[in-house]
């Protein structure tokens, strides 16, 4: 039996070479490929639904639209049943390694949820194997059933060596390159060291001059309205960290793009309902306002897609064709690809999708393959997502913990004295600093039960330094055992969480086992872990079981009491947003990026 041929960003032929044959399928002098019939077409350009249409497909790019019962050849037609016809979304920001599979397994939820085009940010890889990692990760994506396109991770690591060890150090001169190497590089990744670009730090403008100066965009992240116009000034133009509809308003006065995050309710990403409000209760136009999914673990991505961001976006006030737009076209635009996706204009990709009135999708098209139907995948994607990249060894092989691993729990001092404790809060992206005043005399268990304490601990896992630092924190809810991850964002040294030291070390030991991942103990075993063995960061499973796992992680996460999500719990140690992180080399303040001990007199 033969390979079926590829299916990927290549697959269709670029524009140039195909024009003569669109037009004479568009003009009636040949046949398209095939035809859907039956269709209202959502029209992102003009933010109408067009009564009555039917979709002309050649070569994988749409030859033309026209009014119902328009062909009358003898090409294989699709009939849409009244259903709409939108083009396939383009998210503009996202991190492939919080779904926690390769590019090639995220394809597969992608395209169940009505999404082509992705613009991925690669920091996380970029922090754990450098510029190598990120070149992996593209050759992962050009094999994909996916448009994957790249802005180059710009701030790796997020901070200093000073206050973090990560694995990467992305310098100016290596993300030149990569913009050099790749021609999916599109734009420079999030800025998100914003006080050190405000403060006019001179790597982190040699970076962005690096994007400028090759006529690459610069994306952003940003807390606080008072960075604002240092940051546009700086060369930034769009962010996804708009939390709120002042701040939202300031960046889009300031010339930046606003990409909405939406993500599950509960978790830290739903910033969407506030941010919004710029536009229903501010009155600002929505023509430079995207939405976008940022981060997603395995089973969220299949339940919380960009169609479900922009089904929030027309809950919360927008009208339908302007929400899709919003997740199509408005992205597409971003970044110079709507000359190929974003609209149903002739000469863009055949990447379409079918929805119901509710703007759930139904099918899917990739460059005029048929890869959804009914809400499933077809056997044509089947076979794609049958044979996907296969990383090299070296990044099978990147957890290298300090032998013999030391203390997870620091001594307790004996005299008075208080600690620089981490109050954690919902939704889980701010941490609040507190300090707490502990009881003279108590011992460990006293003192974490008496003011609602327990262990934190960063395990530096590079083999760079062989840290551990500690750390408290305040209301995190664990009533029994610990739970750790090799995901502690953006470094992603390991961080883990517990009530007694011997659970900590089981935990840290069982993803030392797996060269990766996020497990749950109890009583001195595993009873849930989803291993990532890929740089710490990826399954190199198929969507399904990773999500799988996940799930049953979070049933294990939530009997074990933990007051915030696995994604909130990562951030612990991210150390570019207040008010207080723990790195492998202490506690932080941020913003001043001051370093404070655990205890103090």
């Amino acid at each position: 039996m033969t390979n079926p041929a590829p299916l990927n960003r290549f697959s269709v032929a670029p524009l140039a070479v195909m024009t003569r044959r669109l037009a004479d399928v568009a003009a009636g002098r040949a046949e398209p490929d095939r035809v859907i019939t039956g269709a209202r077409v959502l029209s992102t350009y003009s933010e109408r639904i067009l009564p009555d249409r039917e979709v002309w497909i050649a070569g994988g790019r749409i030859a033309a639209v026209k009014p119902a019962g328009s062909h009358r050849g003898g090409a294989p037609r699709y009939d849409a049943r009244g259903g709409l016809i939108a083009p396939g979304l383009v998210d503009p920001h996202l991190h492939i390694e919080s779904s926690m599979v390769t590019a090639c397994a995220y394809a597969e939820a992608a395209l169940l949820n009505g999404t082509t085009t992705i613009v991925c940010d690669s920091h996380e890889i970029g922090n754990v194997l450098d510029a190598e990692g990120v070149a992996w990760m593209l050759e992962d994506a050009r094999e994909a059933p996916l448009n994957i396109f790249l802005t180059v991770p710009s701030t790796v690591p997020a901070t200093s060596p000073d206050i973090e060890t990560a694995g990467g150090d992305l310098t100016p001169d290596k993300i030149a390159a990569l913009f050099d190497a790749w021609p999916e590089a599109l734009a420079l990744g999030e800025k998100m060291d914003f006080v050190a670009v405000a403060e006019g730090d001179p790597r982190a403008h040699a970076i962005i001059a690096a994007a400028l100066s090759r006529g690459r965009p610069v994306s952003g992240h940003i807390y606080g309205r008072d960075f604002v116009a240092p940051y546009a000034a700086s060369g930034v133009t769009d962010t996804h960290e708009a939390i709120d509809r002042d701040i939202a308003d300031d960046l889009l006065e300031a010339g930046l793009w606003i990409f909405l995050r939406g993500g599950p309710p509960g978790t830290p990403w739903h910033s969407l309902p506030r941010a919004i409000g710029t536009v229903t209760e501010y009155g600002a136009a929505w023509k430079r306002v995207c939405a976008c999914t940022d981060d997603r673990d395995a089973d969220d991505l299949l339940a919380f897609g960009l169609d479900w961001v922009v089904r929030e976006a027309h809950r919360h006030g927008i009208p339908k064709p302007a929400a899709w737009a919003m997740g199509s076209l408005h992205p597409a635009t971003r970044f110079g690809l709507d000359g190929e996706v974003g609209g149903l204009g002739g000469g863009r990709r055949a990447d379409l999708v079918l929805l119901d009135d509710d703007l759930v999708p139904q099918a899917t098209w990739y460059g005029g393959e048929l890869v959804v139907e009914d809400r499933r995948i077809t056997p044509r994607l089947e076979a794609a997502l049958a044979r996907p990249y296969r990383y090299p060894a070296a990044a099978y092989a990147t957890v290298h913990l300090p032998d013999p691993l030391p203390g997870l729990v620091p001594a307790l001092p004996a005299g008075p004295c208080a600690v620089n404790a981490i109050r954690t809060t919902l939704p889980g992206i701010e941490l609040v600093h507190e300090r707490v005043a502990l009881t003279p005399g108590a011992d460990w268990a006293e003192t974490l039960r008496a003011h609602d304490l327990c262990h934190v601990a960063v395990v530096e896992r590079h083999g760079l330094g062989a840290r551990v630092a500690h750390g408290l924190l305040r209301a995190f809810g664990l009533r029994r055992g610990a739970v750790a991850s090799s995901v502690g964002h953006d470094a992603h040294n390991l961080v883990v969480t517990g009530l007694d030291e011997a659970d900590m070390r089981v935990a840290v030991e069982a993803l030392a086992a797996e060269q990766g991942g996020v497990c749950v103990v109890e009583d001195g075993s595993v009873v849930a872990m989803v291993p990532l063995p890929v740089a710490g960061l990826l399954s190199d499973k198929r969507v399904g079981p990773v999500a799988a796992e996940m799930r049953a992680l979070k049933e294990a996460w939530a009997r074990a009491g933990c007051a915030i999500p696995y994604m909130g719990f990562n951030l612990i140690p991210l150390s570019v947003i207040p008010q207080i992180r723990l790195t492998d080399r202490g506690l932080v303040l941020v913003p001043e990026m001051r370093q404070v001990p655990l205890f103090e007199p």
